[in-house]
C-alpha cells in the first residue's frame, strides 16, 4: 500500500501540473480564458477544477455542468469531439441557452479529455470574437496535446488510487506578471493619472480595485483606501445594478470596450468606460453623459445608443415563461422584454399548416393585418437566392431587402424592417417569431445574437404552451361530448343544470349529470363524480352514464341500477372510484326514490319551509366491491318542491368541515314559487366563489310541477 506521506505531494503536483498545462495552452494559442473540467464519481457531472480569466460569478455558475446539458462543453464530452464556436451568433444558433447565459462576444474551442478510450473530463479555451475565425493547425495540435497530457495525468492519478480532486470551487489562476512590480513605477503612473481631469481605476479580473486616481475617488465620492482591494459595486451601492456588472463581464470575457451611464448619490451624471487588458480592466470615469457618436460598437456606428437585454432580465424572462400556459401569454411576456429594448413595433408567432401560414399569437399588429396574413400560402424565396433554410434566422433591414428575397411578401401596417427567428425544439421547427420595425433598422451583432438565442428560449415555451392549448381544447371537447347537450322535456318536471369547469391547470373534470325520461310521468336524474381530473376520468364518466341509462331504461329499481353499474366498473378494473346519486321520480304520485353510492346528500326546498338535507343510506363508491348493495330511500314531494343535486366543487372550502358545508348550502337554498330554476342555479354557483375553485362544479335542480289536470 502506498505511503500516505508520498500521496499528498503527488496530489499537490497533480493540481500544479493541471494549472501549468492550462496556462501553457493559453499562452501558445493566444487565448485569454481557459478552464479544465473533470468528471465526478457519478460520471454524469463535469466539475471545473481550474480556470484562468473568468470573473468569479461566471466561474461559479459554470463550475458544475451535467454531461447531458445543452451546452458546448457537455456536447464535446458526450460526442467525444472538438466543438468550435466561432462567435456569439454561432453560439446562439447551436446552444441558445448558453448564449443567453453568456451574452458576450467570444470564440471558443471545447474538447474532451480522454484516457484509454474513456472520457475523464473536458478542456475549454476562449478568444475575443473576431480575432480567431477558425482554429489553425498549430492551435488544434496544442489542444490535442494538452488534452492528451491531462488524460495521462488523470490516468496516473487513478492508478495510484488517488484520483485528481474536484473541489467545490475551481482554482482561479491569476495572470503571471512578466517582471516583479516596481512600487516606484506605480507611484509615477498614479501621479500621471492624478493630473488628468477624468478619473481612472484599475480593476483585476475579479473586479477588485488595484489602483485608483484622486479624480476618480472624487467623482465616486469615496476615499481611495476604502476602494483598494474591493469591488466597486460592493463599496458603492449605487453601482450595484446587475446591468453595470454585466458590462464589466462583457469587457473581461469578450475583450470589448464597454460603457454605461449612471448618476452618483449627489445626482451628478457619470460615464464609465471599460477597457480590457491582460491583467484586468482599466476604468475611465468622466462627468456627463456619453455623446452621440461615442458608441464603441463597430456595427451600430454610434448612430444610436446600443442596448441589450442583460443577464438578469433574461433570467427573469425565463422564470416567467416557465409559468406561461397559453401561446398568447408566451408572446406577451417576450414582447414586454424585447419591444422596449430594441424599439420593436410588432411581434407575431407564425405556424404552418396545410401549406398555409397561421398566426398563433400577435402583439402590435392591427387586426386587419392579422386577418390579411392568417391563412396565406407559405411564401417561397426568390429562385436566385440560396436555398431556403427554415432553421436559420433571417434579418432584413429594409422593405427592399425583404422583397428582393421574397418577391411575394406582403407588407403589413407599413413596417420597414423584420427579423424572422425560427422556433426549433428537438431539432425540428415548430414555428417562426417575427419582429417588425416601423422604420429601417440595421441589426447589430449583439441584436442578432441575442434575438437568435431568445428564439431558443421562446421555442421551448411556445411548444409547451401550444401543447397545453391543444390538450385543453381536447379536454373541453371531450368534456362537452360526454355531458348531455340538451335536457329532455318531461311534463310536470322543471329542470335546470349548470356545469362549470375548474380553473386552468385542472384539465378535465370527472363530474357528470344526466336526466333520463322513462315515461310520460316517470323520469330519473343522475349526478356523480369520477375520481381524477384527466382523460381516464372523463372516459370512465362516459361509461358510467351509459351503464346507468341502460339499466334505468330497462326498468331497474334505483338500488339495482347502482348495483349493476357497480359490477360493471369492478369488471373494468379501472382503479378509479365513482360517487353517484340516482333519483327516480314518480310524478303522478309526487314521490322520489333515492339511491346513493357514497355521494353527497340532496337538499330539498319546500315552499314556505326551510330547506332540509335529505337523509339517505349511502352505499360504497362504485367500482370497489362487486357485491355492494344500495338502499333505496322513498322521499315524498309536494308540488313546487325543488330537489338540488350537486357535486363537492359547489360546497368544499379549505378548512371547512364537509357536514358544515352541506348545512350552509341548505341554509342559503331558498327557492320561491315561480322562481326560474336557471336563476336559482346561477345563484348557487356564484355563491361558491368560482374564482377560487380547484374543482369543477355540477348542479342539477328539479322541481315537481306535475298537474294531473
Amino acid at each position: 500500500m502506498p505511503d500516505e506521506g508520498v500521496l499528498a505531494p503527488c496530489v499537490a503536483n497533480d493540481s500544479s501540473r493541471i494549472d501549468d498545462l492550462l496556462i501553457e495552452a493559453l499562452m501558445r494559442t493566444g487565448a485569454h480564458i481557459g478552464a479544465v473540467y473533470l468528471l465526478d464519481d457519478s460520471r454524469t457531472v463535469l466539475r471545473m477544477v481550474a480556470e484562468y480569466g473568468l470573473p468569479a460569478p461566471i466561474a461559479r455558475a459554470w463550475s458544475r455542468v451535467r454531461t447531458r446539458d445543452p451546452v458546448p462543453i457537455a456536447a464535446a464530452v458526450q460526442e467525444r469531439r472538438l466543438v468550435w464556436i466561432s462567435g456569439r451568433e454561432h453560439l446562439a444558433r447551436e446552444f441558445p441557452g448558453a448564449a443567453l447565459s453568456l451574452p458576450y462576444h467570444f470564440a471558443s474551442a471545447l474538447a474532451p479529455v480522454l484516457t484509454g478510450g474513456a472520457v475523464v473530463g473536458g478542456f475549454m479555451l476562449m478568444w475575443p470574437s473576431g480575432r480567431t475565425t477558425e482554429l489553425t493547425l498549430q492551435q488544434r495540435e496544442i489542444i490535442d496535446r494538452t488534452c492528451a497530457e491531462l488524460g495521462e495525468l488523470a490516468r496516473a492519478a487513478a492508478g495510484r488510487g488517488q484520483p485528481v480532486e474536484t473541489g467545490p470551487r475551481p482554482r482561479h489562476l491569476g495572470p503571471h506578471p512578466p517582471h516583479k512590480p516596481d512600487a516606484r513605477a506605480e507611484l509615477v503612473a498614479l501621479g500621471c493619472l492624478n493630473r488628468l481631469p477624468e478619473g481612472h481605476c484599475v480593476l483585476d479580473v475579479e473586479g477588485r480595485v488595484t489602483l485608483v486616481s484622486a479624480p476618480a475617488a472624487d467623482l465616486l465620492g469615496v476615499s481611495p483606501p476604502d476602494l483598494l482591494g474591493r469591488r466597486l459595486w460592493e463599496v458603492l451601492p449605487w453601482l450595484a445594478d446587475p446591468s453595470y456588472e454585466d458590462r464589466y463581464r462583457a469587457c473581461v470575457v469578450g475583450r470589448q470596450i464597454t460603457w454605461f451611464v449612471t448618476r452618483n448619490p449627489a445626482g451628478r451624471r457619470l460615464s464609465f468606460w471599460l477597457y480590457p487588458g491582460l491583467t484586468g480592466v482599466t476604468l475611465r470615469i468622466t462627468p456627463g453623459a456619453v455623446s452621440r457618436g461615442q458608441s464603441p460598437d463597430p456595427v451600430t456606428g454610434g448612430d444610436r445608443v446600443l442596448r441589450v437585454i442583460a443577464v438578469h432580465e433574461i433570467l427573469q424572462l425565463a422564470t416567467s415563461l416557465a409559468r406561461a400556459v397559453t401561446v398568447q401569454e408566451v408572446l406577451d411576456l417576450v414582447a414586454d422584454h424585447v419591444m422596449p429594448v430594441y424599439d420593436v413595433q410588432a411581434l407575431a408567432i407564425l405556424t404552418a399548416k396545410g401549406g398555409r401560414l397561421r398566426v398563433a399569437a400577435s402583439r402590435g399588429y392591427s387586426q386587419a393585418a392579422v386577418n390579411e396574413f392568417d391563412g396565406r400560402p407559405i411564401i417561397a424565396p426568390a429562385p436566385e437566392d440560396r436555398p431556403f433554410d427554415a432553421g436559420e434566422p433571417a434579418f432584413f433591414a429594409t422593405w427592399d431587402q425583404l422583397r428582393a428575397a421574397y418577391p411575394d411578401a406582403v407588407r403589413s401596417d407599413d413596417m420597414s424592417a423584420w427579423a424572422f427567428l425560427p422556433l426549433i425544439t428537438s431539432g425540428r421547427p415548430v414555428g417562426t417569431c417575427v419582429l417588425a420595425f416601423n422604420r429601417p433598422h440595421r441589426f447589430s451583432t449583439d441584436e442578432r445574437a441575442t434575438l437568435t438565442a431568445l428564439a431558443g428560449l421562446l421555442a421551448q415555451a411556445f411548444e409547451r404552451a401550444r401543447l397545453y392549448d391543444v390538450k385543453h381544447q381536447l379536454a373541453q371537447c371531450l368534456q362537452q361530448s360526454l355531458l348531455p347537450h340538451t335536457i329532455p322535456q318531461v311534463p310536470g318536471l322543471d329542470v335546470a343544470a349548470r356545469y362549470v369547469p375548474a380553473m386552468p391547470g385542472i384539465d378535465i373534470g370527472g363530474d357528470f349529470y344526466d336526466l333520463i325520461r322513462l315515461s310520460d310521468t316517470m323520469a330519473a336524474a343522475v349526478i356523480g363524480d369520477v375520481q381524477g381530473h384527466d382523460v381516464t376520468a372523463a372516459a370512465l364518466m362516459g361509461q358510467v352514464r351509459t351503464a346507468i341509462r341502460a339499466h334505468a331504461t330497462a326498468g331497474a329499481h334505483p338500488g339495482d341500477v347502482l348495483a349493476h353499474t357497480n359490477r360493471l366498473l369492478v369488471e373494468l378494473a379501472s382503479d378509479r372510484f365513482t360517487s353517484c346519486l340516482y333519483v327516480a321520480f314518480d310524478l303522478r304520485r309526487h314521490t322520489a326514490y333515492v339511491a346513493s353510492a357514497g355521494h353527497l346528500p340532496p337538499v330539498l326546498g319546500r315552499p314556505g319551509e326551510p330547506a332540509q338535507v335529505v337523509e339517505t343510506t349511502p352505499g360504497l363508491l362504485l367500482g370497489i366491491d362487486p357485491d355492494a348493495e344500495y338502499v333505496t330511500t322513498e322521499l315524498p314531494l309536494e308540488p313546487g318542491a325543488v330537489l338540488a343535486l350537486y357535486t363537492d366543487g359547489l360546497i368544499e372550502q379549505p378548512g371547512l368541515d364537509l357536514g358544515d358545508a352541506i348545512t350552509a348550502l341548505a341554509r342559503r337554498f331558498a327557492p320561491t314559487p315561480g322562481q326560474p330554476l336557471h336563476d336559482l342555479a346561477e345563484t348557487l354557483v356564484e355563491a361558491a366563489a368560482i374564482e377560487r375553485r380547484t374543482d369543477d362544479v355540477a348542479v342539477l335542480l328539479l322541481r315537481d310541477a306535475f298537474d294531473p289536470w
